[in-house]
C-alpha cells in the first residue's frame, strides 16, 4: 500500500474529525437553518460521487469487459439498497432525526446515534477501497484523480455529518470532548473498510464493476433514508433544497475535473 493510497483512504476520516471538532467553536445547539443548509449539502454531494465516481465507472468497466453495460450497475446498486435496509432492519439504530419511537434497546440515545452513523460510515469506506483497489490494479476506468476526487466529496460530506452527529451530543449535556471523541469515532469505520477491501483487491477485481455499484446503492439508501427525510422535515426545507444543489454541482465538477 503506497503513501497515495493511505492518504487517499484518510481524507474521509479527516472530513470526519474535522466536523466533529465544530463542538469547540459552536454555540451549544446547532441553527436549525445551518443544519438543514449542511444536511442538503452531504445528500447532494453522496447523490454526485455514487454517479459519476461509482456507477458510471462500474458501466465504462463492464462495457470494456464485453458484458452487458447495465447488468453489474443495476444489479450491485439494488443489492447495496438492499443490504443496507436489511442492516436497518436487523440492527438497533437511531435515525439521523433522533427519533426514539419504536426502539425498544437499552443503548442510551447518544451511542445509538453513533451507531447509526457509524453503520452507514461503511459502505463510504467501501467506496473508497474499490476505486484504489481498481487504480493499484491498473484499471483504466479509475484514475488516481478520479479516486481522490471520490476521497475529497466523501470527506466534504463527511464535515457536516461529523458536527451534525457531535452537536446534538453536545446539547444533550455531554462534555465537548466527549462530543468530539463519539463524531470522530463514528467515522473510523471508513478507513478500516477501505483497507479491508484494498488488501482483498485479487478477490475484488473480477466483481469491481458490481462492488462500485453496490457502493453507490448503499450511499444512495443513506441518503434517501437518513439525510433527505430530516433535511425536508419542516421549517427551512428550501435551505436543504439549496444546500443538495450545492453539493451535487460541487461533486460534479470536482469529479469531471480530476477524474
Amino acid at each position: 500500500m503506497n503513501q497515495n493510497m493511505i492518504i487517499g483512504i484518510l481524507i474521509p476520516f479527516a472530513g470526519t474529525t474535522l466536523g466533529s471538532a465544530m463542538v469547540f467553536f459552536m454555540r451549544r445547539e446547532m441553527n436549525e437553518k445551518l443544519q438543514k443548509a449542511l444536511l442538503g449539502f452531504a445528500s447532494g454531494v453522496m447523490v454526485a460521487a455514487s454517479v459519476w465516481s461509482l456507477l458510471i465507472p462500474a458501466i465504462d468497466m463492464a462495457e470494456e469487459n464485453g458484458s452487458i453495460a447495465w447488468i453489474p450497475a443495476a444489479a450491485g446498486f439494488l443489492l447495496g439498497m438492499g443490504f443496507l435496509l436489511l442492516l436497518d432492519t436487523v440492527t438497533p439504530h437511531m435515525h439521523l432525526t433522533g427519533d426514539e419511537e419504536g426502539i425498544k434497546s437499552n443503548f442510551k440515545k447518544s451511542t445509538m446515534l453513533v451507531l447509526a452513523v457509524t453503520l452507514h460510515n461503511i459502505p463510504e469506506g467501501m467506496a473508497v477501497g474499490v476505486t484504489f483497489a481498481g487504480v493499484a490494479t491498473g484499471n483504466t476506468m479509475i484514475s488516481i484523480a478520479g479516486a481522490f476526487a471520490l476521497s475529497i466529496g466523501i470527506a466534504i460530506q463527511n464535515f457536516p455529518e461529523g458536527a451534525i452527529i457531535s452537536m446534538p451530543l453536545r446539547s444533550e449535556g455531554a462534555s465537548k470532548s466527549k462530543a468530539f471523541l463519539y463524531g470522530t469515532l463514528s467515522g473510523i469505520v471508513e478507513p478500516i473498510a477501505a483497507v479491508i477491501t484494498i488488501l482483498l483487491t485479487s478477490l475484488v477485481v473480477p466483481i469491481l464493476p458490481y462492488l462500485l455499484a453496490f457502493a453507490a446503492g448503499a450511499m444512495i439508501y443513506v441518503v434517501v433514508e437518513e439525510l433527505i427525510p430530516e433535511a425536508q422535515a419542516e421549517p427551512h426545507t428550501n435551505i436543504s433544497t439549496i444546500g443538495v444543489a450545492v453539493g451535487f454541482t460541487l461533486m460534479m465538477i470536482l469529479d469531471v475535473a480530476l477524474g
